[in-house]
């Protein structure tokens, strides 16, 4: 599929759920949010009808993002269904690797081909801090599971408050040398104020050469992170959501008043 500025749009990003085991100070409140009511959330079959409709456009790079997909029952048969369609050419996940340990086999075994998993500081402290209680072991543990199971290249977001000279992020980016991890940072943003930057290692962030729709854990396929508009699988059908949400992505990403890290998929 093309957008009205021919940018080839062949990659979707699919948020299977709102919830997450962290409290990140960047993505969500200390008290945690209002979360969705169970019914308004996807179903597998709705998702993966989805995801047989995209292929149908020319989509075949798909992203499970969250919240934290991880926290989601029965997350592999997601996966698995997924993968067993015909036109899925690339399927990924970012997670805080919290599970990861526990999950990164079964995942690799049901059809994911490789990960991103969050990480901001090698400080088991600050880790804390930054995610309100999160445990830095558990996500360490979490990256060799992904490279032992062969869920590669095991890709590392890293945000970083101005630049990558921070100290924080440069004893990420050697321990991503000496573990064989691609390292990305990624400057905070904003929604509201339209605050992002292109990610360093990475394409996200550069508006000119924007591939991807996202859908959210209750079904609206947005254009655009930084963008409000939105259109409802549901009310409209996976076909006609898709396509409304093609013909109306901006040029560059503006603001998102109405949105959240969290229920949107970072």
């Amino acid at each position: 599929m093309y957008d009205r500025f021919n940018r080839h749009i062949n990659y979707l990003r699919i948020s299977v759920t709102d919830r997450c085991n962290l409290r990140c100070q960047y993505c969500m409140p200390a008290g945690g949010v209002k979360q969705m009511d169970h019914k308004d959330i996807l179903s597998f079959e709705e998702i993966t009808e989805v995801v047989r409709v995209a292929v149908s456009l020319g989509i075949n790079k798909f992203r499970i993002t969250g919240g934290e997909p991880l926290v989601r029952k029965d997350i592999v048969t997601l996966v698995s269904q997924m993968a067993s369609i015909s036109g899925v050419n690339d399927l990924s996940m970012t997670t805080n690797g919290i599970f990861l340990e526990e999950f990164a086999q079964p995942l690799k075994d049901a059809g994911l081909r490789r990960v991103n998993i969050s990480l901001d500081t090698l400080d088991p402290v600050k880790f804390s801090e930054i995610t309100r209680g999160g445990d830095l072991t558990s996500v360490l543990k979490g990256i060799k599971a992904a490279k032992d199971a062969g869920l590669e290249p095991v890709k590392i977001n890293c945000v970083v408050f101005k630049s990558s000279n921070e100290e924080d992020a440069l004893e990420v980016k050697e321990f991503g040398r000496m573990n064989g991890l691609q390292v990305r940072f990624i400057q905070q943003m904003n929604l509201e104020t339209g605050e992002f930057s292109v990610v360093e290692g990475g394409k996200g962030g550069d508006c000119s050469i924007c591939n991807r729709l996202r859908l959210t854990a209750n079904g609206m396929v947005k254009p655009c992170l930084f963008d409000e508009q939105e259109f409802s699988v549901r009310e409209l059908g996976a076909e006609k959501a898709l396509l409304e949400a093609l013909n109306c992505k901006p040029l560059n990403g503006c603001h998102n008043r109405k949105g959240n890290f969290y229920n949107i998929g970072g």
